[in-house]
């Protein structure tokens, strides 16, 4: 084009009219008013990440943290429930309770309490599903779905059976026969929920079903068989009969959604029994297991098993959580899982291929009459355990010369061998790390944009026997169900004074870098009052329910079981930046939000793991910045 006066004149306009345009969009942006109002579902989101984009708490203004508010959740318990948070309104369950608050004040909007008070363990969460005009809370009790108004906490009676979905139905043959709870809370993806649940850890037990439901009727939609039906993949892993009436294999700690994807992504546990395998020889697909399922139809995607032929009660203890990793310069979704024997496993999840090395490795032989121990088992090449896989006399406690003489006389009278050596009869067999893990149902946390993920785990060291259970049932009919062996209980390995027989630290808080499969950190995490009081601070210790991570570089938890403390690290260091005392210890994970503007991190507190604490109870308190 031939430029004259006239063209260079109209390019120029132009030009100042971009650089207007520019400038004001610039300034749009400035002035664009921050969200009001910031939710925050069960585990952060569907991908069960536990963080959080809300930045106005940070590194200096943490230790400002006031409490606003506090609610009773019902008397001294063990509470698990994470509340979750829609529109302002924080919702949860206490022992015997359903409830609404408002979520900056903490005035109570509804309670729902059933006609019937059912017992057992209180859920970990509940789950929120609306279609933009009706909205609805999807709450498990035991073996129970129910669907209440979000809005007025009444029962939707349309729903299932006069608003409860009975989830031993539909599994197999009589309801009456089944037994399956629901601890943590349903997933949702788009108009179907999902379940899960919990069922017996020996035999006869129910089979751990991952079932799709319609949320609206309560409608079964569709049924993937863990232990798998005659012609379905992973049918000869198992005896033939196995399908009428072997158990477990179920993911009790909840399932995981890619929304983008329409994948869900649940991880199991081990097959019942959990520790005689005797009458389920074979590699017992799909226990221990990560699943990935179109959530649409149910249809398996792809599969790992990390454990074959369970006889360690090895379960994925969390559900996976969805992250993101750098891989050849280039950014790769990926599900992240960890079980009981603190393995770490990155996968693709469109492929489920592993982004680091995982190998078979030989493993010890069961001693146990009829049982045969898989031969090899997978064990991660690059990333190292959270916690030791085996110990020797070397990692028993110092912590006193009298604790350490009971606890060498009392190991050794064990059975104590490499990883994966199975339970002894009669003898009580040294399980590392432990039936609490590793890592427990409370989770993984991550921040996906820097590519981290964290852990709360434990190092605590637990035994176990196998015994003969035949001639102590006298009842035929019972005896002639159950398998003959049993195992001779759940024992932690302590010294005499009630504490940790191996050397601390007894928790850990790790970072984990996806892009090199390296520990970024790992420090103790946790301690017992009384011994920090004597100086011996930074033991760590057992602890249950995760953390939130905020895009700030902030990790809030306050999990330990004794010390009742909230802490605060920096993501990147792992250095501690704040800590401030709870009510009562936080076992159940934080929820983080905003309200009118301002920055919320709520805790369900309860005393149900910590006998030694006075005065006991349970509350739900919240903490904000001073206005």
């Amino acid at each position: 084009m031939k430029l004259t006066s006239r063209s260079i004149g109209r390019l120029t306009v132009f030009a100042a009219a971009g650089v207007l345009l520019a400038v004001t969009g610039i300034m749009l942006a400035q002035v664009r008013p921050a969200p009001r109002n910031v939710d925050y579902p069960f585990s952060g989101n569907s991908g069960s990440q536990r963080y959080s984009t809300l930045t106005q708490i940070n590194a200096q203004n943490v230790s400002q943290l006031k409490e606003v508010w506090r609610y009773e959740l019902g008397g001294a318990a063990q509470l698990q429930n994470q509340p979750v948070v829609v529109d302002g309104v924080i919702y949860g369950m206490g022992l015997t309770k359903t409830y609404a608050l408002d979520a900056a004040t903490g005035k109570v909007k509804w309670e729902y309490i059933p006609s019937v008070v059912l017992g057992g363990r209180n859920p970990r969460g509940v789950g929120y599903w609306t279609d933009g005009k009706e909205r609805r809370l999807l709450i498990t009790r035991l073996n129970f779905i129910e669907a209440l108004d979000a809005d007025t906490g009444k029962l939707i009676t349309s729903f299932g059976v006069n608003g409860q979905v009975d989830l031993n139905e539909n599994l197999r043959g009589p309801a009456s026969e089944n037994r399956i709870t629901m601890s943590s809370p349903v997933s949702i993806y788009k108009d179907i929920f999902i379940t899960a649940g919990g069922v017996g850890e020996q035999n006869p037990a129910s089979p751990g079903d991952i079932r799709g439901w319609d949320v609206r009727t309560g409608k079964l939609l569709w049924t993937f068989h863990t232990i798998p039906h005659p012609g379905e993949e992973g049918y000869d892993t198992w005896p033939k009969d196995a399908y009428l009436k072997a158990g477990g294999a179920n993911a009790w700690a909840g399932t995981t959604v890619d929304e983008q994807r329409g994948i869900v992504f649940a991880a199991t546990g081990s097959p019942s029994d959990d520790f005689y395998g005797g009458e389920r020889l074979g590699m017992n697909l799909f226990g221990n297991s990560v699943i990935a399922l179109n959530a649409t139809t149910g249809k398996k995607l792809w599969h790992f098993q990390a454990i074959h032929h369970d006889l360690w009660d090895s379960d994925f203890a969390a559900a996976p959580t969805l992250s993101t990793m750098v891989r050849d310069g280039k950014p790769v979704d990926v599900v992240v899982a960890t079980n009981k024997m603190s393995y770490i496993y990155v996968m693709n999840r469109e492929t489920g291929e592993q982004m680091y090395p995982v190998d078979e490795v030989p493993a010890p032989k069961a001693t146990v009459e009829g049982d045969v121990a898989w031969p090899t088992q997978p064990v991660p090449r690059v990333i190292p355990p959270l916690s030791w896989t085996s110990i020797t006399e070397k990692d028993l406690t110092n912590r006193t010369p009298e604790a350490h003489a009971a606890a060498l006389e009392k190991f050794k009278t064990f059975v104590n061998g490499p990883r994966f050596t199975p339970g002894a009869y009669k003898q009580e067999t040294v399980m590392a790390p432990g039936f609490s893990g590793g890592v427990e149902w409370g989770g993984l946390m991550t921040d996906p944009n820097a590519h981290l993920v964290f852990f709360n785990s434990e190092r605590i060291v637990w035994t176990t026997a196998v015994v003969d259970q035949r001639a102590t049932t006298p009842d035929a009919p019972n005896r002639e169900r159950r398998s003959r062996y049993t195992h001779s209980g759940y024992h932690k390995f302590l010294d005499h004074e009630g504490y940790p027989a191996t050397a601390p630290p007894w928790g850990t808080l790790t970072a984990l870098d996806l892009n090199t499969g390296k520990f970024v950190w790992q420090i103790p995490f946790g301690e017992y009052p009384e011994l920090a009081e004597k100086g011996m601070k930074d033991t760590g210790s057992e602890n249950y329910g995760a953390g939130v991570v905020t895009a700030n570089g902030l990790l809030f938890i306050g999990s330990s079981n004794f010390d009742s403390k909230m802490r605060v690290y920096d993501t990147k260091t792992g250095k501690l930046t704040w800590e401030m005392s709870l009510p009562f210890p936080g076992n159940a994970s934080p929820a983080m939000y905003m309200v009118n503007g301002r920055q919320y991190i709520a805790f369900t507190t309860s005393t149900g793991r910590a006998p030694k604490l006075t005065p006991k109870g349970s509350m739900l308190v919240a903490y904000a910045l001073p206005q």
